[in-house]
């Protein structure tokens, strides 16, 4: 691999340097050999020969300078002071076969001055579903971290119960939060020129040509985090916890603890059950993304040159970044050009999916099933599927909808059509019920079923043979929501 551990460079009173603490018994669970090959990995006999016991923290490479960093945040909107890596380590940065750099990051490798009142270690439910997680937001084009793989042990950990201990090798572009910026502040604020001239060094050069480059990378995490979260709503998924600080300065998807991919279509959905206001609904998302860029933002006031004034205009562009992401890949979805009336036909859509507790991600696709019913029959069936759960009037207001959707396909080229729609929109996601059929077996010592959701979820837009009718199945209407825990 090709290193370039910059951060380890900076001033040390942004992070600790240590080792990991070594997890008892380390074993193998899930190798994912498409990022090892991204990274490099792959090609050092020395690192794939040992990998269980580097991820088990009983091996640290030469080459590795793990250590924790230091950030502060506001957690459900109120200021908790100083955070930081309570149990991951930064073990390494390295260049990728892309020349973009990649943070290695061990999550659950013990103890550091920043775990308060934790232990350290994760859990392996919390692991599994992570590493799921972050390999299916990538194949959906969700910028996102990934992971190397992870290992279970034997050393006990205890949560709501006691669980087997467990690591993974997280991979993201950056590990970098808008927490960083709120601890300088709080603690180090003769820290933040340095600090921000390397962010913008490292992971926004290009602003370095603008006559502004602080503003130039303001404004540009600004556009990147709307993106993403438009991403996120476009697809149906739900972070549940946008704390500031698991929002990284790349808009790249991080810390998704009790995250959810979007079943029965409830823009109010709450999938993290330690959220009892419903600040981080499925809903909320955009505004509270915007909500923590305005926290983060005046923070660089005390740099030269920054004022509010020019502190508005960089948060500005948020809203409209959003509206456009978001309206473009709307209208995408229903393989249509993004203009007022497929807007209208769009909402109209997403408006039957709320009032009749649809599928999110069945109902999207099954639309194939009308537009071209002889070339797609696994969604010819999603779509019979769909019409038996309508009644009365809600079949009414499908067949008219349908009827006025139809004629706008129809004055378009139907090839690009289908494209458009078999390219946005998955027939697999990451179900809650498919991650925890998983963890069942994982915690039985079989890791056969993470093997099969791994490669159902590489390719997620196309029907695969490997798949069962339970992965594409949605719970019952009203069936009680699968309680997701941010202890992990």
């Amino acid at each position: 691999m090709r290193y370039q551990n910059t951060y380890v460079n900076l001033d040390p009173r942004l992070y600790h340097k240590q080792p990991p603490t070594a997890l008892e018994n380390p074993r193998a669970g899930h190798f994912n050999t498409q990022v090892a090959e991204q990274l490099g990995w792959i090609d050092d006999k020395d690192l794939m020969a040992r990998w269980v016991e580097i991820l088990g923290g009983r091996y640290v490479p030469a080459q590795f300078q793990p250590l924790a960093m230091a950030y502060a945040g506001h957690q459900f909107g109120q200021w908790a002071g100083q955070l930081g890596d309570g149990r991951g380590l930064l073990v390494a940065q390295v260049l990728d076969n892309d020349n973009q750099l990649q943070d290695l990051h061990l999550k659950g490798s013990g103890l550091t001055p920043y775990s308060r009142m934790g232990d350290g270690r994760a859990v392996l439910r919390s692991t599994i579903r992570e590493y799921l997680c972050g390999h299916a937001l990538n194949q959906l084009s969700i910028p996102s971290s990934n992971a190397l793989g992870f290992v279970v042990s034997d050393t006990p950990v205890r949560r709501e119960r006691m669980e087997a201990g467990a690591a993974l090798m997280r991979v993201a572009d950056s590990h970098i939060r808008l927490g960083h910026i709120e601890w300088i502040a709080s603690f180090a604020p003769d820290l933040l020129g340095e600090f921000t001239d390397y962010m913008i060094d490292t992971y926004y050069p290009k602003c370095r040509d603008s006559e502004t480059p602080v503003l130039a990378f303001l404004q540009a995490v600004v556009e990147h985090t709307a993106r993403m979260i438009a991403d996120w709503q476009l697809i149906g998924f739900a972070h549940g916890v946008m704390n500031t600080d698991n929002l990284s300065i790349t808009g790249s998807t991080l810390d998704f603890g009790p995250f959810g991919f979007m079943e029965r279509f409830d823009p109010a959905w709450i999938n993290n059950h330690s959220d009892h206001t419903g600040r981080y609904a499925y809903q909320n998302q955009p505004a509270i993304g915007h909500w923590n860029l305005n926290i983060w933002l005046p923070h660089f006031m005390r740099l030269e040159g920054v004022t509010r004034e020019a502190l508005s205009d960089c948060l500005a562009p948020y809203e409209a970044t959003f509206m456009q992401h978001y309206q473009q890949g709307l209208c995408r979805k229903l393989g249509l050009a993004h203009q007022k009336e497929s807007l209208t036909l769009a909402f109209e859509w997403l408006t039957l999916l709320e009032d009749n507790l649809l599928d999110y991600t069945n109902s999207f696709r099954a639309l194939l099933g009308l537009v071209s019913p002889e070339d797609c029959p696994y969604e010819k069936q999603l779509l019979a599927t769909l019409t038996h759960e309508l009644q009365g009037e809600a079949l009414k207001v499908w067949q008219d909808w349908s009827a006025r959707y139809l004629e706008h396909v129809q004055a378009l080229p139907i090839a690009q059509v289908i494209n458009e729609m078999q390219t946005t929109n998955p027939v697999y996601v990451l179900r809650n019920s498919m991650a925890q059929r998983a963890i069942t077996a994982a915690e039985q010592g079989q890791f056969e079923e993470v093997a099969r959701l791994y490669d159902l979820l590489a390719s997620p837009y196309t029907v695969q043979d490997i798949a069962t009718a339970l992965d594409s199945s949605p719970p019952a209407p009203h069936a009680p929501q699968m309680p997701i825990s941010c202890s992990s």
